[in-house]
């Protein structure tokens, strides 16, 4: 069964499709407010014909969101284009996932649920999207909840805008983290700072924890961050649109 699967962020729209619970391609696009349903629709079936995966061949819709104006826009841009109504994770939905609150972001929610359905539980998944997130599920396979702090281009954007003299750079992670160069001392604190930051909360939330956990990051900059990371973390792009597939079966059941 060939699902579509759409995660809205804050700063980027996630579009998959699931076959058989096997991820077929994963495309980003900018989460841009001021699109219509027809201008959405028009991008998704670009994505889809890129893929060469027909509306027709669709069984079903998921969408998990974090930005209400754009969750309507979507389900009607998936409704134009294929004729599904999409399900929409949220309050009332199957998760798998115990004690989860109805206030935790759908895109943490997908992202628990593929954790525990393909590396287990307890386990710790770092969410690298505007905000770096990280959510903690227990042995038990219940949410007990994270910690959250500005994402690594949010910051960077900042440095940028809130300091006269620094300048713009492009973000890739110099050899070492002295730097007598601007730019790429800017670049190594960004990269080693955010690294640290994420060992260093990983620390603390396995003394919490109280046990060995597996650890997932996703989002765009996983893949530049986490190799600079002291801790054995999975980078998993597919991450998310596994749980959305995963909640989507669970509930069509």
């Amino acid at each position: 069964m060939k699902i579509l699967t759409i995660d809205i962020g804050n700063s980027n729209i996630c579009i998959g499709c699931v076959n058989d619970h096997r991820v077929e391609f994963v495309e980003r696009m900018h989460s841009d407010r001021r699109k219509t349903d027809l201008e959405f629709a028009v991008l998704v079936k670009t994505v889809l014909k890129l893929h060469d995966a027909e509306p027709e061949s669709l069984h079903g819709a998921i969408i998990a969101s974090v930005v209400p104006p754009l969750t309507d826009l979507l389900a009607q841009a998936v409704r134009k284009l294929t004729g599904l109504t999409p399900m929409i994770l949220g309050p009332g939905i199957k998760t798998g996932i115990r004690s989860i609150r109805e206030n935790v972001g759908a895109d943490l929610v997908a992202g628990a649920a593929a954790a525990i359905e393909y590396y287990g539980a307890p386990a710790i998944v770092i969410d690298m999207g505007t905000a770096t997130a990280f959510t903690v599920i227990d042995g038990e396979k219940r949410f007990l909840g994270g910690a959250l702090y500005p994402g690594v281009a949010l910051a960077l954007e900042s440095l940028e805008s809130g300091t006269a003299q620094l300048p713009g750079i492009q973000l890739t992670a110099p050899k070492k983290v002295i730097q007598s160069d601007t730019m790429a001392a800017m670049q190594a604190g960004v990269v080693y700072g955010n690294a640290g930051a994420i060992d260093a909360l990983l620390d603390r939330i396995e003394d919490e924890l109280g046990e060995p956990a597996a650890i997932i990051a996703n989002g765009s900059l996983a893949h530049l961050i986490v190799p600079y990371c002291r801790h054995q973390i999975t980078v998993d792009d597919e991450l998310l649109l596994k749980g959305l597939d995963l909640i989507y079966h669970k509930n069509i059941r």
